[in-house]
């Protein structure tokens, strides 16, 4: 009895064992075998070459394209005023009346002065040559016909005097009629009817401005206008300098449908702030900047034909404030990599080194992600343009 006990203990045992190693076996052979299982999806963005038109954003204030204030050139009473507030109005459209009665009057009486002195001219053009006839048979005395023919000069000079007179009475009579000196948009009349003006006087009597096109001033840095030249090559040149791209965003942030110019002539560094102004040129053909207006000038400085942008989603900084990122290599293991980042460009980075072409950069999946690591790496179809970071146009942060 003890006997079959003892073997029924040993059988129990042996029984045990073989379990248990039929058991380890397919666990083992899990765990070897199903590392590509558990290998981690994650988003990636395949870095490539891209031109890249590299902006700058500034502030800026809108400037008439000309602006003319329409004074008197003779005193008077306004008698009316001939045109509507805030219109359009043309070269030569009449814009006030002054009374011109003074001026009717000045015009005849030296009409009249012109006639007196013709008439003086006559006579003294008819003495002369009888004069000269009489010295001829030695009738008169050379004084006689020197004082005729100075007298015939004297009258010539009354006749040339006068007619200027009644020239200027003539024009001080048009005068009365204020005419607009360019074509533009008319503000406000500051007088009314009735109201004293006087000749050339402080006060204008409504303002006109030329609105399209428009000129934006900006300020600008004079540490980086040396760039914005250099930057502004690449695109025309004109006889007038060096233009370059600009675009507006008006203080709603709505985008400004026109694009402008650059234009760098007569520009000066204020020595108080070290900043310069640029002026830009814009169509405004519907009028939709006005003077004054604060907008946001978006300036092309420079293009960077073979940038290398990553997605700034996908880019991270260490304890030592380096910019890093982590990599897919071609074995689908997850390498760091520390980047050089120039600056922001739209939602991207741009790297000038330790970043190359055909880099997967991976931007979705990143809490999965650790370096050393294996992962399954497939294209991210998020954010159309975090993936290409292709856009050709960015804003300089």
């Amino acid at each position: 009895m003890d006997r079959l006990s003892h073997v029924s203990i040993v059988v129990l045992v042996s029984s045990v064992l073989m379990l248990a190693a039929c058991e380890q076996e397919p666990a083992h052979q899990q765990d070897t075998g199903g590392n590509a299982a558990r290998a981690q999806e994650v988003g990636v963005v395949t870095i490539k070459p891209q031109r890249a038109v590299l902006t700058v954003e500034l502030p800026g204030r809108t400037r008439p394209y000309a602006v003319s204030e329409v004074r008197p050139q003779v005193s008077g009473i306004l008698e009316a005023r001939l045109f509507v507030e805030g219109s359009q109005v043309e070269a030569e459209q009449p814009l006030y009346q002054i009374d011109d009665t003074l001026y009717v009057a000045a015009v005849d009486s030296a009409r009249a002065q012109l006639a007196s002195a013709e008439a003086a001219l006559t006579t003294a053009k008819l003495r002369a040559e009888r004069y000269t006839s009489l010295r001829e048979e030695k009738s008169i005395s050379q004084q006689d016909h020197d004082d005729a023919q100075a007298a015939l000069q004297q009258a010539e000079a009354s006749v040339s005097q006068q007619e200027a007179s009644l020239a200027t009475a003539r024009i001080n009579l048009g005068y009365t009629r204020i005419i607009a000196p360019i074509s533009g948009r008319i503000g406000r009349s500051f007088l009314t009817q009735g109201a004293l003006v006087t000749a050339n006087q402080e006060e204008a009597l409504a303002i006109i401005q030329i609105l399209d096109p428009i000129y934006v001033d900006i300020n600008q840095s004079s540490k980086e206008i040396a760039s914005l030249r250099r930057a502004a090559g690449n695109g025309e040149r004109t006889a007038d300098g060096v233009t370059a791209r600009v675009t507006l965003t008006l203080e709603d942030g709505t985008p400004y449908p026109e694009e402008g110019t650059l234009q760098f002539s007569e520009v000066v560094v204020d020595p108080s702030t070290g900043s310069v102004t640029l002026r830009a040129e814009f169509p405004n053909p519907d009028a939709e900047l006005l003077p004054g207006m604060f907008v946001r000038a978006t300036i092309a400085t420079r293009v960077v034909p073979d940038a290398l942008l990553v997605p700034q989603r996908g880019v991270s900084r260490d304890s030592r404030g380096n910019a890093t990122a982590l990599i897919v290599d071609a074995e689908g293991i997850v390498r760091l990599r520390t980047l050089n980042v120039q600056r922001t460009v739209g939602s991207t980075w741009l790297a000038t080194s330790g970043i190359e072409p055909g880099d997967r950069v991976i931007v979705e999946g990143l809490q999965f992600a650790r370096a050393g690591q294996p992962v399954r790496a497939v294209p991210f179809r998020g954010d159309r343009s975090a993936a290409a970071g292709a856009d050709s146009t960015r804003t300089e942060q």
